[in-house]
């Protein structure tokens, strides 16, 4: 069937020659330094350029892998790097659009390009002479004079022919294609259920003291929304911009429940968009490949190319983390508790009274109001103060650009120049929520860097977010929470514009994602740091710099709500390795597993999971199953690393250059643990984790 269909396809497309011709993808690009030209793209151009792009690469695999001359990494491993120069382009353009702005075409390209894209990888890892030619490089690299970067790729390759199914037999491969494939659609329609649901709630309001609590702005937002919905009042979606504040601040304990469940029980009420079998499904065939392959479980293959190696060395960090942070979680339910009995409340606090009480208690402790931080935190100042922190760090400018073409007119665009003024890349930001983005932020290459066989790749980036919308009278506002986001996304930007590394399987962010989040989560640091947030908070009606009664009051209560922040966050960590750390799945039946985890690990009933399952798309479709415990591990990677500024000061030109140099640019060119050492003089531990989040 999928021979089939990729036929008609190729059919179709030379039926259409003239078609051909004008596809922008199959032309250069006129914009400086091959910039994407956007606005000569159409959804339809897709299609026919992904068939294309397969075509000529199986061309190019079959050249390399015909080669009749001994094989040598300029032969071999030069020409695989250099190869699907077309993929890449198209890729990189759709699967951003897949994410920020599908239409129907583009979701039907996606569902037609799954299977050829699954036939396209089995091309090359399962062609037994391409095979041949990289085993026998690699049991011979310690007589190659390679260079590291170059002992990298080839160690790379190798793994992912072993992991792509090179050793098995033809049986073993085409079983392995099929699950490949299968997995793609699966994980795909967990992803489209996932917004679709998202998208489906609204609630509705008429009568205002119901919302009695809520801010100005968010009143004003939610009037827009209703208007714009065709409904008279208010109403409120479960985007995190209109939920979080929604829990915050509204006093109405009833449509705090029905919001708080309406997000948390997302793919989970037995609708069109429930995903509890597309799990099930999923987590079978993960493990089935792992099983193909030689692994116990899904864990232990998802972990064997980590910094961490093991599902037990990742698990044990959770672990370390989890038993400091579940005692100061459960203090923090004894003072949420405090306040409602105060208050004269009849009831236990619940998940969906959290943040409600939390803000009463952090106004309680420390006086402080998010509402009174939020006018000081507009997006484009803390976007100008992300910049300068940058440039001073690492003498790079960069400035605003106009005349580059973009997918969507919210999307703003920049130049990063290095400190002789050459070009180093083209960064585009798109951060306000709208119906066709699915939640959360991210950074993607719409071109990688690379620079092989003569042919030089100027990255072009773009970071997304979903923060709220500006109104006619107030700005996009952020949370401190949404300006760390701010300086993290920008942190995996720069990892992509900043790479020196030669080759595109080890330039940028293409590094194990317990290594990649160093580079975004350490950029975080900054944005509350003082000095910086001097240089950046400005009150968006008076121009007034946040006073330092307010920076005071942040650092006071940096360590607030760290027991529930911790959990949460680790509690989901540990319900993806228990996911993928099991050998069967007869029986499973998701709600009880997610239970049974709970139980297990002793998670309280006033917390969830920050993600659970039926909407853990991290897991389920973004390529960090059995790896969200990333995040913690390259936590303790950042907060190790962030001393270093701590003892040579937060702006020291030295330590600055040297993160540049042993972090940024290098990418995954080297073993991460050693350039860590390079750049920190000894390998971390997890002291100075614990201390930042108030554990220690």
């Amino acid at each position: 069937m999928r021979k089939f269909i990729f036929l008609s396809i190729a059919m179709t497309l030379a039926a259409c020659g003239s078609k051909k011709v004008e596809n922008p993808f199959f032309q250069e690009s006129n914009a400086p330094y091959g910039a994407i030209e956007f606005e000569k793209i159409s959804s339809e151009d897709f299609l026919p350029a992904f068939v294309e792009g397969f075509r000529q690469h199986k061309l190019e695999i079959d050249a390399i892998a015909d080669c009749t001359e001994e094989p040598t990494f300029r032969n071999t491993i030069d020409p695989l790097e250099a190869s699907g120069q077309l993929l890449s382009k198209v890729g990189g353009v759709f699967y951003n659009l897949i994410e920020t702005d599908a239409d129907d075409i583009l979701k039907e390209t996606e569902e037609k390009i799954a299977p050829m894209s699954t036939e396209d990888q089995a091309y090359i890892y399962m062609n037994d002479k391409l095979f041949k030619r990289i085993s026998k490089l690699y049991d011979n690299k310690a007589n190659l004079g390679l260079t590291r970067e170059q002992e990298m790729v080839l160690d790379k390759y190798y793994r992912s022919f072993v992991n792509g199914g090179a050793k098995l037999d033809e049986k073993g491969k085409a079983r392995l294609q099929e699950i490949e494939t299968k997995l793609s659609l699966l994980q795909m329609k967990f992803s489209d259920n996932m917004l679709d649901e998202t998208n489906a709630f609204l609630l509705n309001v008429t009568d205002k003291s119901q919302l009695a609590g809520l801010a100005d702005d968010q009143l004003e937002s939610a009037a827009k929304r209703a208007k714009e919905n065709g409904q008279q009042g208010w109403s409120f979606n479960i985007q995190k911009p209109c939920l979080i504040p929604f829990l915050q601040q509204c006093s109405n304990r009833e449509l705090r429940e029905q919001m708080y469940k309406a997000y948390y029980t997302r793919g989970n009420n037995n609708n069109q968009y429930d995903n509890k079998a597309l799990i099930k499904e999923i987590l079978e065939l993960r493990l089935e490949k792992a099983n193909l392959l030689g692994y116990e479980t899904w864990a232990d293959l998802a972990l064997s190319t980590k910094m961490a190696k093991t599902p037990e060395a990742a698990y044990g960090l959770l672990m370390q983390i989890w038993e400091a942070a579940l005692p100061q979680a459960k203090r923090e339910v004894a003072e949420l508790q405090a306040i409602i009995d105060a208050e004269g409340g009849n009831f236990t606090l619940a998940a969906w009274d959290w943040w409600y009480y939390a803000e009463k208690l952090r106004k309680q402790k420390y006086d402080l109001d998010e509402s009174e931080i939020q006018p000081y935190f507009s997006l484009e100042n803390v976007r100008k103060g992300s910049i300068a922190v940058v440039e001073k760090l690492f003498g790079i400018t960069l400035r605003k650009v106009e005349g580059l073409q973009v997918y969507n007119p919210g999307v703003e665009t920049w130049e990063c120049l290095d400190s002789d003024g050459s070009h180093l890349a083209y960064f585009y930001t798109d951060c306000v929520v709208r119906p066709t983005k699915r939640q959360g932020a991210w950074m993607n290459n719409f071109i990688e860097a690379s620079d092989i066989e003569g042919r030089r790749s100027v990255p072009s980036i773009v970071n997304v977010c979903n923060f709220s919308a500006p109104t006619d009278s107030v700005p996009t506002l952020l949370s401190i929470d949404d300006a760390r986001t701010v300086f993290h996304e920008f942190g995996h930007a720069l990892h992509g514009m900043l790479t020196k590394a030669k080759y595109p399987s080890v330039s940028g962010t293409n590094t194990p994602t317990d290594f990649v989040e160093l580079p975004s989560q350490i950029m975080e640091h900054w944005a509350v740091e003082p000095e910086v947030m001097k240089s950046y908070a400005f009150h968006y009606k008076t121009g007034q710099v946040i006073p330092d009664y307010l920076i005071e009051k942040l650092q006071n209560a940096g360590h607030f709500n760290t027991g529930f922040e911790t959990v949460e966050l680790v509690g989901a960590a540990l319900l993806d390795m228990e996911y993928h750390m099991q050998k069967d799945y007869t029986g499973f039946e998701d709600a009880a597993f997610e239970k049974a985890v709970a139980d297990k690990i002793g998670m309280i009933d006033q917390i969830e999971y920050r993600y659970r399952g039926t909407f853990f798309n991290h897991i389920f479709n973004n390529g960090y199953s059995a790896g969200y415990y990333s995040y913690l591990w390259a936590e303790v990677l950042d907060c190790d690393g962030f001393q270093a500024f701590v003892e040579n000061g937060i702006f020291d030109k030295e330590t600055g250059m040297s993160l540049r140099k042993n972090i940024y640019e290098m990418g995954g060119s080297e073993e991460p643990m050693e350039l860590f050492k390079r750049f920190r003089g000894a390998e971390p531990t997890p002291d100075a984790m614990l201390r930042m989040r108030g554990l220690k």
